[in-house]
């Protein structure tokens, strides 16, 4: 088996962390970024050391293009990676009656700003090899939009906006590129999220786990036979159809 290599950028926990470890089971090895290593992050290099992978963890903070560009370069540097998942954000949710500058600063800095911090040095590495795989980690309410969600739904819409165009501009070169949109998983983010008012909108009547969003992003990065491209995937329990 021809041993590859999977960057996940945003991958110490949740949907990343489920991530590394679903790739690590197909034959990946593993990088993964952070902003600090954490309890966290080391869990997730001994859950993907389990499962038989190598694993390296590289710390940068998205909103610093030149810390993050520097990092992104050392690890082409050491060996580019087959696939680049891009799987970082956060939400400051509020409305926007009431959102202050930085609510609306810092989710763009970190979930559209990082995704050309992070993505964009690999780009033409991979025009040079021509192949690769690029999977960007967007959500349901980039799709449908979500109340007092303006600024993540600005980001996350953004995202696969430039998803689509990426797309276009270098799938003749064998690289593909897709998303995935999550709808409402169980992980830190949406912990305190009212269970009992969302629930009645997911036809599936649950919320779903990193593993399934993961077992997507496994099948978008390692299937050989693959004809999809410029496409977002949703996985929402039916959440938007």
């Amino acid at each position: 088996m021809v041993l590859r290599q999977a960057f996940i950028i945003g991958g110490s926990r949740g949907i990343g962390r489920a991530t590394a470890v679903k790739l690590a089971r197909l034959g990946f090895n593993i990088v993964f970024s952070c902003r600090s290593i954490s309890r966290e992050a080391e869990e997730t290099r001994n859950a993907v050391v389990a499962a038989g992978a190598k694993c390296e963890i590289v710390t940068f903070d998205l909103a610093d293009r030149d810390a993050t560009v520097k990092a992104v370069e050392a690890v082409i540097e050491k060996s580019l990676p087959d696939a680049v998942i891009y799987n970082a954000g956060i939400a400051r949710d509020n409305l926007l009656a009431f959102m202050t500058h930085d609510e609306w600063d810092d989710v763009i800095r970190v979930n559209l700003d990082g995704f050309y911090n992070a993505v964009q040095p690999f780009i033409v590495p991979m025009l040079s090899r021509k192949s690769g795989r690029i999977i960007i980690v967007t959500s349901a309410s980039g799709q449908a939009g979500q109340a007092g969600q303006v600024n993540y739904s600005a980001s996350k819409a953004g995202l696969i906006g430039a998803m689509k165009a990426l797309a276009r501009e270098i799938g003749k070169r064998n690289i593909l590129v897709n998303a995935v949109a999550p709808g409402v998983i169980e992980t830190d983010m949406t912990s305190e999220l009212p269970k009992d008012k969302i629930m009645p909108m997911i036809p599936l009547n649950r919320f779903g786990s990193p593993e399934e969003v993961a077992s997507v992003i496994g099948f978008l990065a390692a299937e050989e036979d693959m004809y999809i491209h410029g496409q977002v995937i949703a996985v929402n329990g039916g959440l938007v159809i």
